[in-house]
């Protein structure tokens, strides 16, 4: 295996390892608060995590499906629709959140070394494999900050940091 090779499969090893623990932060997230919560957003402007859910979900699955061979803004996709809060329940939400994850994390694992450089398109712009997933990286862990800064907000002081927490200052 040259260097190049391995630089890129270790790429490809750090990157799914960083999407895996994006998923499994917002999930903690989730675990702490109570039903009504996931759908809580403080004005008409804002998106509850139900909602920020559904639009990860939504464009996991457009830019990630056929994603070497079709344009990743899909035709079928309804963006606008993804900012309407039509998830009723938990359980719905972890169906559209595992749906897009799954779709996204197995379309991972088909990339290989020699795929990196390969152009593809999102919205008919070129990008190559490292381009679209780095620009994936950006937009998920924006969102991902989204949801635990709502799920902060809302628990408070019974908030359980999914990091390594603050030193608490004995006065």
């Amino acid at each position: 295996m040259s260097n190049n090779q391995s630089v890129a499969s270790e790429y490809l090893r750090i990157v799914k390892t960083r999407f895996e623990s994006m998923k499994n932060t917002a999930e903690k997230a989730f675990e702490q608060l109570d039903d009504p919560d996931l759908f809580w957003s403080p004005n008409d402007n804002s998106n509850s995590i139900a909602v920020i859910v559904k639009h990860m979900s939504g464009n996991m699955v457009s830019r990630w499906t056929d994603f070497f061979h079709s344009d990743g803004e899909k035709t079928y996709r309804d963006r606008d629709g993804e900012f309407e809060n039509t998830i009723s329940s938990r359980e719905e939400l972890y169906e559209v959140w595992n749906k897009g994850w799954d779709v996204f994390l197995k379309a991972l694992d088909t990339i290989k070394e020699e795929h990196l450089l390969q152009i593809i398109y999102i919205r008919s712009e070129p990008h190559t494999v490292i381009e679209a997933i780095e620009r994936q990286m950006y937009h998920y862990s924006y969102h991902i900050g989204q949801i635990v800064y709502i799920a902060k907000q809302l628990k408070s002081d019974n908030w359980k940091s999914l990091t390594i927490p603050k030193k608490k200052i004995n006065n």
